[in-house]
């Protein structure tokens, strides 16, 4: 399998900005899964319960949620539809635990295909970034994010994990330059 990883935008507009950041770090986190046995995928680093394969699905996850669900008014889709949220509000991490790489990957590069048809038609609809997404907040909750929002919160979000990704890649086989 060949990840391509493209460098984010020198000069863009501020979405093709943020998509390029998002694209590049997206691909970070999955070659820092890359090459790595199933075994090694649910290595952690201690202290720290964290590993890479609880990560691909984790951020498989926040694709979902926060594009699909909250973007675009979906309802969840498998697997986080019937997961046991009440059990373990980890569960994205925690389940991961025994599942390929393979099955892994091919959840994270799902989710961000349907991440990216759903940026694409609310762009369509409204370019506007500072618009509300269409699954707004309880009002007792706070403010809804808007498009903005999710932009540059799946930036940190992955920007975040990719650091963590780092340390543990370079726990496991002390690769450093992935």
């Amino acid at each position: 399998m060949t990840i391509e990883r493209p460098e984010p935008s020198f000069s863009n507009d501020e979405v093709g900005m943020l998509r390029s950041f998002l694209d590049h770090y997206r691909a970070t986190i999955r070659l820092q899964a890359s090459g790595l046995s199933d075994a090694q995928l649910d290595q952690p680093l201690p202290p720290s319960d964290l590993t890479l394969g609880g990560m691909l699905k984790h951020l498989a996850y926040v694709e979902d949620w926060w594009f699909s669900y909250h973007l675009a008014a979906q309802d969840p889709s498998p697997p986080w539809d019937t997961a046991p949220w009440d059990d373990d509000e980890d569960w994205d991490w925690h389940s991961a635990s025994g599942q390929g790489h393979a099955e892994l990957d091919a959840l994270l590069v799902a989710a961000i295909r349907r991440s990216d048809a759903c940026l694409d038609a609310a762009l369509a609809a409204d370019p506007d970034l500072g618009r509300p997404v269409a699954r707004p907040r309880p009002p007792e909750k706070g403010e809804t994010a808007t498009l903005r929002w999710v932009l540059v919160h799946m930036v940190e979000e992955y920007a975040r994990h990719a650091g963590h990704a780092d340390l543990i890649r370079q726990s496991i086989d002390g690769a450093t330059d992935v």
